[in-house]
């Protein structure tokens, strides 16, 4: 092959890939548009049978049968898309986003379905603005719901925060944004089951995605049993992260027990060796987290007295929490601010 018929070729293959991309480009805004087009239909749809039920006065008995009639005729015309399930959602998409500016164009009918199955009004709002903020599929949305996201989220905000949270989302602009308590139910461990330090942290290494799903956006990893040297004596750190949102190396020490007061004095250690050892100019300070199953809010207190680094700790859980419990918790510092 000569040099002419290299370029040719070179050419050639240019080709091919920007008609490619051409065309994939086309048909991903071609289904955006056709689900714009489609959740603005539902809602519409979800307009007329809510008026229809209101000018005619229809009472709750004959709501049912009013949407089992509707999806009756119009599956005769226009196929399973018009099931009883869909119109009931239909029915209450309206209800819950009466004015259409409130429904995002971000998001397809499958994401406001698995939202509508929400029943309170904070909650949905928080699951809706995360699905636009880190552009959620649906099963991501449904894995998030799963593991309880917002109330694990909202148990370390006052009122306020709860509030903003449901109304923006979770936007991370500071270090105490991305603690949470973690379920760690991914890991595999049966109930009873006595693992060591060393187990978890081999059972994290080996499920390294699924952890950093768990942690939250913005994680990158860095390494496992980083190893700091201090007077000639070798320290070790379990796992350390890249925050690429906050510029950050992040911390963090496992403990399957309760945290001491010298597990909180060791990990200040490490974040004095990471600002003055790792950290490049424009990295912002470290942050340290000791992960735990058990933890004394009084004496972390005290052992954290007159701290200035970035420190916390926080706790996991190797099973989903339970959600009812997780709500009437959210709902007595509501209650109580």
């Amino acid at each position: 092959m000569n040099m002419k018929e290299m370029k040719i070729d070179k050419s050639y293959k240019q080709l091919l890939s920007n008609i490619a991309n051409t065309y994939i480009d086309a048909k991903e805004n071609a289904t955006k548009a056709v689900n714009i087009e489609l959740v603005k239909a539902y809602w519409h749809i979800g307009n007329h049978i809510v008026k229809y039920e209101q000018k005619g006065k229809v009472k709750a008995e004959y709501g049912e049968k009013l949407i089992l009639q509707l999806s009756t005729d119009l599956k005769l015309q226009y196929g399973k898309g018009f099931s009883k399930s869909n119109l009931v959602y239909m029915r209450l998409f309206f209800i819950k986003y009466p004015k259409l500016d409130l429904v995002s164009k971000q998001l397809f009918w499958s994401h406001y379905f698995e939202l509508l199955k929400i029943d309170d009004d904070l909650e949905r709002n928080f699951y809706q603005q995360q699905s636009i903020l880190e552009n959620w599929s649906v099963r991501e949305l449904k894995r998030q719901k799963k593991k309880s996201l917002f109330h694990r989220l909202a148990l370390s905000k006052d009122k306020k925060g709860i509030l903003e949270l449901a109304k923006k989302g979770q936007i991370i602009e500071k270090e105490s944004d991305i603690i949470k308590t973690q379920v760690l139910d991914f890991l595999g461990f049966p109930e009873q089951y006595q693992y060591s330090e060393s187990e978890l942290e081999q059972r994290i290494i080996d499920n390294l995605q699924s952890f950093l799903l768990e942690l939250g956006k913005g994680f990158a990893f860095v390494g496992r049993q980083f190893r700091m040297t201090l007077n000639n004596k070798n320290y070790r750190v379990d796992l350390v992260f890249y925050h690429i949102i906050l510029k950050c190396y992040v911390l963090i020490d496992l403990k399957i027990g309760e945290v001491e007061h010298n597990d909180i004095g060791q990990m200040n250690m490490y974040l004095g060796y990471f600002s003055a050892e790792e950290n490049r100019k424009d990295d912002n300070e470290p942050i340290g987290i000791v992960l735990t199953k058990e933890k004394e809010d009084i004496m972390i207190n005290y052992a954290r007295y007159g701290m200035t680094s970035n420190l916390f700790v926080s706790k996991y859980q190797l099973y989903l929490p339970d959600k009812k419990k997780l709500k009437q918790k959210i709902q007595e510092i509501l209650d109580d601010e």
